[in-house]
């Protein structure tokens, strides 16, 4: 889907807040509210907006361990990736997992209640024999930059 600066002046607000009204919406698209509206309808349904949501302070309520961990497969056959991100996906404490290129098969960021529930976390992963064969894991000590908004300027034409 070709976007257009407007479209992009949408996605840019809406990125900054989902729960901003639709007239001030207009305001920075530049449209009135009724085909502003229309416009962020059609970047729902194109997908290209995925959803809305609130992002949480966990720290704020607990001492929560943020951690990296790099894990390479034993085999490399399609089922045996597939078998390992149903396994990712199906585990909440895993915030996200990247497939990657090189070395390791992938990436993972992981929220624990502290290390020793990380490590249980790891110990039950490895006991249902999802394909783990090497794992190194990295303590977040200090959060820098999370969760970003895509820069809209990639993706105009």
């Amino acid at each position: 889907m070709k976007l257009d600066s407007i479209d992009l002046r949408i996605l840019e607000a809406v990125q900054r807040d989902g729960r901003i009204t639709k007239l001030r919406l207009a305001e920075l698209a530049g449209l009135s509210p009724t085909p502003c509206w229309l416009r962020l309808r059609k970047l729902e349904q194109a997908g290209i907006i995925a959803g809305y949501h609130a992002r949480l302070a966990p720290r704020r309520v607990a001492p929560i361990a943020t951690v990296i961990m790099e894990v390479t497969l034993a085999n490399h056959r399609q089922t045996d990736f597939e078998r390992f991100e149903r396994a990712a996906n199906a585990r909440p404490e895993v915030q996200a997992c990247w497939s990657v290129g090189g070395g390791v098969d992938y990436f993972l960021k992981i929220l624990a209640r502290d290390i020793d529930s990380y490590q249980r976390l790891v110990d039950e992963m490895l006991a249902e024999d999802i394909g783990i064969d090497r794992y190194f894991t990295y303590i977040v000590t200090r959060t820098v930059k999370d969760d970003a908004p895509v820069p809209v300027a990639l993706l105009g034409g």
